[in-house]
């Protein structure tokens, strides 16, 4: 499947296109299901939710971006690339990028600014974009 705006990213040198590989997009499906199922563990910090949250979160978008044909390096890009590879609104990927800048912050930083609202907003997007990454089917199947 070409997706015309993900091609642009690819001219723009953000995407790589790479022929989709089921055992990669199932591999990251299965650590997306696990982080996402570890991030709902109320009795963890909150700090620790955040990061399996955040991690869930970009094993499945970029799920969804290998499932098309391309990657990046680019963590931001990886969730951007969602409105396209999943069609989810912009208000979903946007609360990941909000995420994304949140893990920088303290990863880079030192500096976590991580609140309740936060991870309970990520975990209602990653819900989003789980349900249609599954959604998907296998890589075979491509339009």
């Amino acid at each position: 499947m070409t997706l015309p705006d993900l091609e642009d990213l690819v001219r723009a040198g953000k995407l790589k296109s790479e022929p989709p590989n089921q055992d990669e997009f199932d591999g990251l499906v299965k650590l997306g299901e696990a982080k996402f199922k570890d991030a709902q563990v109320a009795s963890l910090s909150l700090e620790s939710r955040f990061e399996l949250a955040y991690g869930a979160s970009h094993a499945f978008a970029l799920a969804a971006l290998r499932r098309h044909g391309y990657r990046s390096d680019l963590r931001y890009i990886v969730f951007q690339s969602l409105e396209h590879t999943v069609g989810v609104a912009r208000d979903i990927w946007r609360v990941l990028d909000k995420a994304h800048g949140a893990r920088n912050a303290a990863d880079y930083g030192g500096n976590f600014q991580v609140n309740e609202r936060l991870l309970q907003d990520m975990l209602a997007a990653t819900t989003i974009v789980r349900q249609r990454v599954l959604s998907l089917g296998s890589t075979a199947s491509q339009d």
